[in-house]
């Protein structure tokens, strides 16, 4: 049955009288009563025994204690007080509990033969021996823990109690100030009394074991508490190296943008911070700066930068992507005020942090911002030179051109004196602004203006060769604005600029009436059909080409024959038979029966007089319309 503080008092010092307080004794009896020096001797031996066990306890309490009060992590420091406890009592095992947030007893550690369940098993609060010692701050002990009825068992622990043979029980608080964290048992597979000294020693052993035990938890709550601060040191090391390097990255851009730098600038200050393959894209998608460390740069995937590119313009924000060789692509957009500018991106084989987004963000708005002066410098420029274009367009021929007109052309390097060659370009699928900014961006090659005059691109230059920078400009207005375009060049006459424009206008008109809708050419192949026809009036040039070539053109098709091509070619020798015959690779005879049957076809009077004109007319119109893919050069 249970025991109480007075009954447990009760039993030791029945202990105490028969056996003279041994401290592990199990109620036996002490030695006989005798006569003379027989008794006497035999009490001392007792009391020499006592004394040397005493002395052994309290030097294995003292050693214990010095042990425990060395700091350790809480794992270490427990296994040893139980092993300890269960040495200095002796009783067959020893085990601790320490109770958890919910204030359940949870075994820690045990030494002596225990069971698996018996060490995983959970005490609630309130429940069985231990509950009591908590509550009472104080030991307790029954010498049969089963029978003992004066304690709130809990049903689960007493059946592992049962299974593991559990009887005798001793516990005492582990204590802490006032606050109990624990309790320390000792426990016999038999009945037996705790004598008052195996109480207190046991006591005294709780009380060195749980200043042990909150050491150790101190100790490792400072390694917790210090290993934490390493890592917020590290964290602040981190923020202050990626600070740093935002602040080196922000002073590179700024000295980009106040020393007039460009995309290609800003591309190598990311890579020398970023180490990655950076390219900056116009608003055109069109790559104009890139950039990439000295080692080995990863690959390319088209196909994810495109979506990568789509999602950047249409989030405004930096995404990200891995390919399938590990490469990360970042992309940010470039935008300013809802306008996009083009897109910077970063290729490279480590990840992406969040400070490099922001880098990329950063540079993503300098290279906005460098692109919207650039922008304004471009127009500032183009509408001064459009000024001055016009000035000299609208200038009469015969008057010298005004001094200050003439300085402000020479400040942009343009002499006005050697502006000898006159281009204006169309493109129908584009606006008059976006050809002009080609022309602009090419009029520095030739020491040019360009603007838009009348509604028409246009631009004044110095060449020796109009059929060239006809050519040369059409291809490059071709390529860059990405449909067909027309361009022609007319050499000016007398200072007389206006003339020229007019006449370029009139051929521009004239071409897109044939049909043609994708030439670079000069004046002097539609000069002529741009002063006898009206190129408002586009149906006279098909009807009079139909009215008079119709029925040749018609023969041709039926017998495919090539009669108009020896109509050309005679009109083109003036006539000369011999000369034509050469130029057709054809004998003369053959050549004779050729424009017999051409005048059969058109009648006798289509080699000369107004009808000869005429033919003579209709067969040049068909040529520049591209049905013989140009003029054909035959002979000399």
């Amino acid at each position: 049955m249970p025991r109480t503080d007075s009954d447990a008092q009760g039993a030791r010092d029945h202990s105490d009288h028969s056996d003279h307080g041994g401290l592990g004794g199990h109620g036996g009896h002490g030695g006989h009563s005798g006569h003379g020096d027989h008794g006497d001797h035999g009490d001392r031996g007792e009391l020499a025994a006592y004394r040397l066990r005493r002395e052994r306890e309290l030097s294995s309490l003292y050693a214990t204690a010095r042990s425990l009060a060395v700091l350790g992590e809480v794992d270490v420091v427990l296994p040893a007080i139980v092993r300890e406890a269960h040495e200095l009592i002796g009783s067959d095992f020893a085990y601790l509990s320490l109770l958890d947030a919910d204030g359940n007893l949870m075994l820690r550690a045990s030494a002596g033969t225990i069971a698996p369940e018996f060490s995983s098993a959970r005490m609630p609060p309130g429940a069985g021996l231990g509950g009591r010692v908590i509550e009472t701050r104080a030991p307790y002990w029954v010498s049969d823990y089963r029978a003992a009825d004066g304690l709130d068992h809990n049903s689960a622990f007493d059946l592992l109690v049962s299974s593991e043979g559990l009887v005798a029980l001793l516990g005492v608080p582990l204590l802490v100030g006032d606050r109990v964290i624990g309790v320390l048992f000792a426990a016999d597979r038999t009945e037996r009394p705790f004598e008052k000294d195996e109480v207190a020693l046991l006591s005294a052993f709780a009380d060195h074991a749980a200043i042990a035990l909150h050491n150790a938890r101190l100790y490792e709550e400072s390694r917790v508490a210090l290993r934490r601060l390493r890592d917020a040191y590290r964290v602040i090391e981190d923020q202050v190296a990626t600070m740093e390097l935002a602040a080196a990255v922000h002073e590179a851009l700024t000295h980009v943008v106040l020393t007039g730098g460009g995309p290609g600038d800003i591309a190598q200050s990311l890579v020398d911070h970023l180490e990655g393959v950076v390219t900056i894209r116009d608003r055109d998608d069109k790559v104009v700066a890139t950039r990439s460390p000295a080692a080995a740069t990863p690959g390319v995937d088209p196909s994810l930068e495109r979506e990568l590119l789509k999602e950047a313009r249409r989030t405004g924000r930096c995404v990200h992507a891995q390919s399938g060789d590990g490469t990360v692509h970042s992309v940010a957009a470039i935008q300013a005020g809802g306008s996009h500018l083009g897109s910077l991106s970063l290729r490279r084989r480590a990840a992406t942090e969040s400070a490099d987004v922001r880098m990329l963000e950063r540079s993503a708005q300098i290279t906005g911002l460098l692109a919207l002066m650039r922008d304004a410098r471009v127009e500032a420029e183009e509408r001064v030179r459009g000024e001055l274009l016009m000035e000299l367009l609208s200038h009469p021929p015969l008057h010298p051109v005004h001094p200050a007109l003439r300085d402000r052309a020479l400040a942009r390097g343009v002499d006005v004196d050697r502006l000898d060659v006159l281009v204006a370009a169309d493109c129908p699928g584009r606006p008059a602004a976006d050809i002009v900014r080609e022309l602009h961006a090419a009029s520095p090659e030739w020491s040019g203006l360009a603007g838009e005059y009348l509604g028409r691109a246009t631009m004044l230059l110095h060449t020796d060769d109009p059929e060239a920078v006809a050519e040369t400009l059409h291809h490059r207005l071709r390529r860059r604005l990405g449909t067909p375009t027309l361009v022609v060049a007319d050499r000016i006459t007398g200072h007389d600029r206006s003339r020229s424009f007019t006449l370029a206008q009139r051929c521009l008109d004239v071409m897109r009436c044939l049909g043609d809708t994708d030439r670079g050419s000069t004046t002097r192949h539609y000069a002529m059909y741009a002063l006898v026809f009206d190129p408002q009036r586009a149906h006279e040039l098909q009807d009079f080409v139909t009215d008079t070539l119709g029925p040749l053109l018609t023969y041709d098709h039926r017998r495919s024959t090539d009669l108009v091509t020896t109509a050309a070619a005679y009109f083109t020798h003036s006539g000369n038979l011999s000369r034509t015959a050469r130029a057709l690779h054809v004998h003369t005879n053959t050549l004779l029966k050729r424009l017999d049957r051409i005048g059969a076809v058109l009648g006798e009077e289509w080699r000369g007089g107004d009808a000869g004109l005429r033919v003579h007319l209709a067969v040049r119109l068909h040529q520049l319309r591209g049905v013989l893919d140009g003029p054909v050069a035959w002979g000399n």
